[in-house]
């Protein structure tokens, strides 16, 4: 059964990659590729500027991510400029290579080990970014469909016409908006942990809490702006619409378990944006995939080169210091005797 569940998510991830692969070429059919280097090369150089600095944005929103966890453990010694590489790097392969719980965790495990923190106290952070991030959304989809519940009609197309009135959006948005309450409630009145199983959510202390409830919107709001402003400006889209089918794109990307969500975001927010021509869409995403995704995921891999070759070239020296102090003294001479 082990085995079983070790390869169904794999399984489940190329399905997903498959049936969208299928679904986004027939919603791509006979659009040319002259068609998407043209929406590519009308984007004014200030544009992808602004979608290079929201690139930013977004990675130090999800290095701080790290930085808060780490106060919540109470460790302070480690710098900012470590926390922020090794959070680049561990979100930069995680992105790509999909799993991101697990492959983020061994990053994390090979980086903070060597500055003294314990397994135990690795898999709490872990377990925080990742919740930080869920709360990024859940606040953000509260205040979205609250503000707009119409905006699910985009999604008419993929989900039962119950969840899309704007009635049942509207209800769904202050449930949402209530999970975060609850949260901040059971923070401020330091509340019993909740627990689940095996595992115990602690509710962490009030100045925790507050750095989440900032650093998690503003991630998504970073990764938002990299479409948002490499889209046509003069078709006027709202960064609201933009930014809600960003989350719901992300979110089923995430729970298909595609490598990169690689068509599951592409197909979810081809259709949810039908207004917008779709090879100017295309392009966009395009741009997204490159800056937060691919170039990222470039230079994460040259981060960990670096870091697994100093740490094999600290494990040769200390092998070799080991050696020296061992070696047994040469036997005494006649003349010494």
């Amino acid at each position: 059964m082990k085995n079983v569940r070790e390869f169904i998510w794999p399984v489940i991830g190329l399905a997903a990659v498959v049936i969208s692969g299928w679904l986004l070429y027939r919603e791509l059919r006979g659009m040319s590729l002259d068609d998407v280097w043209d929406s590519l090369t009308a984007v004014p150089a200030h544009r992808y500027a602004m979608a290079g600095l929201s690139t930013l944005v977004a990675y130090a929103a999800l290095a701080w991510y790290d930085r808060i966890a780490l106060l919540h453990l109470g460790v302070r010694h480690i710098s900012w400029f470590f926390v922020s590489v090794t959070s680049f790097t561990t979100y930069a392969l995680s992105h790509n290579i999909g799993a991101s719980v697990f492959s983020g965790a061994v990053v994390r495990y090979r980086a903070y080990t060597s500055k003294g923190l314990s397994a135990a106290q690795i898999a709490v952070l872990v377990a925080l970014c990742s919740f930080t991030f869920g709360l990024g959304t859940i606040l953000l989809g509260g205040v979205v469909l609250t503000v707009n519940p119409g905006l699910l009609y985009r999604l008419e197309d993929m989900l039962p016409s119950a969840l899309t009135n704007p009635a049942t959006a509207r209800i769904i948005g202050f449930l949402l908006l209530g999970f975060v309450a609850l949260y901040v409630v059971g923070s401020v009145l330091h509340l019993p942990p909740l627990v689940i199983r095996k595992a115990k959510l602690e509710y962490p202390r009030p100045a925790i809490m507050v750095r989440q409830l900032i650093a998690a919107p503003l991630e998504l709001l970073g990764a938002a702006g990299i479409i948002y402003f490499v889209l046509p400006a003069h078709l006027e889209p709202s960064f609201l619409v933009v930014l809600a089918v960003f989350l719901a794109s992300f979110s089923a990307a995430l729970v298909s378990h595609a490598p990169g969500g690689l068509g599951v975001f592409e197909l979810v927010f081809l259709t949810a944006m039908p207004d917008i021509p779709k090879a100017d869409v295309l392009a966009a995403l395009i741009i997204f995939r490159l800056f937060y995704l691919l170039i990222p995921f470039a230079m994460s891999l040259v981060v960990v080169l670096l870091f697994e070759r100093a740490r094999l070239a600290q494990a040769w020296r200390t092998r070799g210091a080991v050696d020296t102090n061992t070696v047994p003294p040469p036997p005494l001479s006649s003349s010494d005797q």
